[in-house]
């Protein structure tokens, strides 16, 4: 049994046009996605081209883009609309690139931060999928968690240029991307909050290589790349250089909380599972569902479903505002993912030998629960941030 159906139960009130555009990307993912994970998963010529194929059938379908400006080539979906639908296109790793959502924090900060040419040269083509872009800040030698320590440097040469070297690692899909996002000190020394900048970099660019693939417990998308005195217009910077933090930031609270939707997204398809592993499985004295170690697994799962949704969608509502959203989505950040690995690992227990093997999609939700405890910050970063707010004098829980 690859997968079943699922539902999505259970979450804020959600417009009635909103809840029809859910259930047709659900079904989408559901229907056209989720058969084609064993290919997309392997990676290679021949994962790019099923995706390819998956990307025109949500075009034909008019679900393509739907959160990405409409200047660029998308549909506008505003964040609120946006993460009744993230859930279901989640649901599947790979329905955001199929769907085409997957550059939308990319075409965001280009459009508020890029130069006039960057923005005319890759936002719509990015929206169109005819282009692939990534973000490389993490670095082999360096803290993930710690930018100020960031080694990759970037120095200006003639005629209004700059040459960027270093080495980045864990850069998600950086294997097949045509333009990365490149995080390097341009001022000051080792721990200085400022003098960082953020560099749009081609990866056909004389001096850059992906030295090599990163598998992630055993899954492509990572990768690993050097940057050798890589050549860089001014129109190529984004932001203001050395204010690169103020983007990230931007990036991050944004990406994190995307995260989150599409882990509960995820999370939810693995309870589905199980759910219906437990009433359709018979033993000699009745179905799995009639055991209590069983119903407790089900409680303890609908628990965690139900308890961390609405964190993540505060910090949707506070983002949207464009209120700081620092605590919420450090809260749903370590909620949401202790929930997929939670909810993941019940499954796996419920359904047994079956759990572990190539016929459920289990393993890799299991996978991408314990991968996002530590991806876009681990655990302890954002237990620490949160109680440092909480600690500040005069700060209150409601603001």
């Amino acid at each position: 049994m690859r997968d079943q159906a699922w539902d999505i139960r259970g979450e804020p009130s959600c417009p009635h046009g909103v809840a029809q555009l859910r259930h047709r990307v659900g079904a989408f993912v559901h229907e056209h996605v989720v058969p084609c994970e064993p290919v997309l998963d392997g990676g290679g010529r021949a994962a790019a081209d099923e995706l390819r194929r998956l990307q025109g059938e949500a075009k034909a379908a008019g679900l393509w883009a739907l959160p990405l400006p409409v200047e660029f080539g998308g549909q506008g979906l505003s964040l609120t609309s946006y993460a009744h639908v993230a859930e279901a296109e989640g649901a599947s790793d790979h329905g955001p690139a199929a769907l085409g959502s997957a550059p939308l924090l990319d075409v965001l900060m280009l459009g508020r931060h890029a130069s006039r040419y960057a923005r005319d040269r890759y936002t719509a083509r990015l929206t169109a999928g005819e282009l692939r872009a990534c973000y490389a800040m993490t670095e082999p030698d360096t803290p993930g968690t710690d930018p100020f320590l960031t080694a990759t440097r970037a120095e200006r040469g003639p005629g209004g240029t700059w040459r960027v070297t270093g080495r980045k690692w864990f850069t998600s899909g950086v294997v097949d991307a045509d333009l990365v996002t490149v995080l390097a000190r341009t001022d000051g020394v080792d721990g200085d909050r400022e003098g960082l900048s953020l560099f749009l970099v081609p990866t056909d660019s004389e001096g850059f290589r992906v030295v090599r693939s990163l598998p992630v417990l055993g899954a492509h998308g990572q990768g690993e790349i050097t940057l050798d005195a890589v050549r860089v217009g001014n129109d190529h910077v984004v932001g203001e250089p050395g204010r690169a933090l103020a983007v990230a930031g931007e990036r991050l609270q944004l990406g994190r909380t995307l995260r989150c939707l599409r882990w509960i997204g995820q999370a939810h398809r693995a309870f589905d599972l199980m759910r219906g592993r437990a009433a359709t499985r018979c033993r000699s004295r009745g179905s799995l569902g009639e055991l209590q170690l069983v119903q407790s697994h089900l409680f303890e799962s609908l628990l965690a479903l139900r308890t961390t949704r609405p964190l993540v969608y505060e910090a949707v509502d506070l983002l949207a505002e464009g209120a700081d959203a620092h605590v919420e989505v450090g809260l749903a950040k370590v909620a949401a993912a202790r929930t997929l690995q939670q909810v993941a690992d019940s499954a796996i227990q419920v359904f047994g030998a079956a759990g572990l093997g190539p016929d459920t999609p289990l393993p890799a939700l299991f996978r991408t629960g314990r991968v996002a405890r530590i991806l876009d910050g681990p655990d302890e970063l954002h237990v620490t941030s949160v109680a440092r707010r909480l600690l500040r004098p005069g700060h209150h829980l409601d603001e």
